[in-house]
């Protein structure tokens, strides 16, 4: 909840539904970007093999983003007295039962489904068809979902960060979001990639597709990837943040620390190890039953 000033103004606006089920829908007059990002018209980031990494940022959708929270009047919003919520009149929920995106994936036949038990989505979040979302999750504005991900219990998902395709997310993920400056990269995790338990992955870290995380693994832009399948380290800077390749399996591991008093006390530093490719068993290991889609 953001923090209210004595001057600052409130609207409530009252989300129940034409059949009485409550509802969450940006007012009218909501921010054009918003609504293309809701419809997927717009992204943070999209694919482009001429630039590094193969994705190329959209400073313009950043940009847009930041004026929607130029208005400090706030609004409130009222689920049948179940749940309220408070925040900038720029940024309300996202409509996730009667708007026309989740409309358009029920009417095919992979409606989301967003689990009950204290969620937050905001307006200006992508989700495609047949996405998952255990309560309880935060994703920000800005972000995309793509079709049937499963964001699992206690996931964040920052703002502007691209979630491919049949991802996992499994519970207690990271996973950072960035808004300033506008051309920075945002984390990406491509299609088919699974990524473990309790996670972190922040400042504009890259995902290859079907690459697969094991629990605890933390990774930043900067940080560096310790190959052992091909014997070279991966780092990653400020102007290109680190890379995990597709298909990489990737697990947290140590290396000493460096100096007299390290040695001394047996100090260790956590790493990000690589230490094999996906293949048929690791494949067996994520796979998610359908029957909880």
């Amino acid at each position: 909840m953001t923090g209210v000033g004595d001057s600052a103004r409130r609207t409530t606006f009252p989300t129940t539904g034409t059949a009485g089920a409550p509802s969450m829908g940006a007012p009218a007059g909501s921010a054009p970007i918003l609504d293309d990002l809701d419809a997927g018209r717009r992204r943070a980031a999209v694919p482009d093999p001429s630039a590094p990494g193969g994705w190329r940022t959209d400073p313009e959708v950043k940009a847009a983003i930041l004026a929607c929270f130029a208005d400090r009047d706030l609004a409130s919003w009222d689920l049948g007295g179940a749940l309220r919520f408070q925040d900038r009149v720029g940024l309300p929920p996202k409509a996730l039962l009667e708007g026309p995106e989740a409309t358009a994936a029920a009417e095919v036949g992979r409606a989301w489904r967003i689990v009950p038990g204290g969620t937050s989505v905001r307006a200006g979040v992508y989700l495609g068809p047949g996405v998952v979302v255990m309560p309880p999750s935060f994703v920000n504005v800005g972000a995309w979902i793509g079709e049937d991900a499963m964001v699992d219990s206690n996931v964040l998902v920052g703002s502007c960060a691209q979630i491919g395709a049949r991802v996992h997310l499994s519970a207690g993920v990271t996973v950072g979001g960035v808004l300033e400056p506008a051309g920075a990269r945002p984390v990406i995790i491509e299609d088919g990639a699974f990524v473990g338990a309790g996670c972190s992955l922040l400042e504009g870290v890259l995902v290859g597709a079907g690459a697969v995380l094991g629990a605890g693994v933390v990774l930043t832009g900067t940080s560096r990837l310790y190959d052992l399948v091909r014997g070279r380290v991966l780092v990653g800077t400020p102007d290109v943040p680190l890379a995990v390749p597709p298909g990489a399996v990737v697990v947290p591991g140590t290396r000493p620390a460096s100096g007299e008093f390290a040695a001394r006390h047996g100090l260790a530093m956590s790493v990000a190890l690589l230490v094999k490719d996906r293949d048929a068993g690791t494949d067996a290991r994520v796979a998610l039953e359908e029957a909880l889609r």
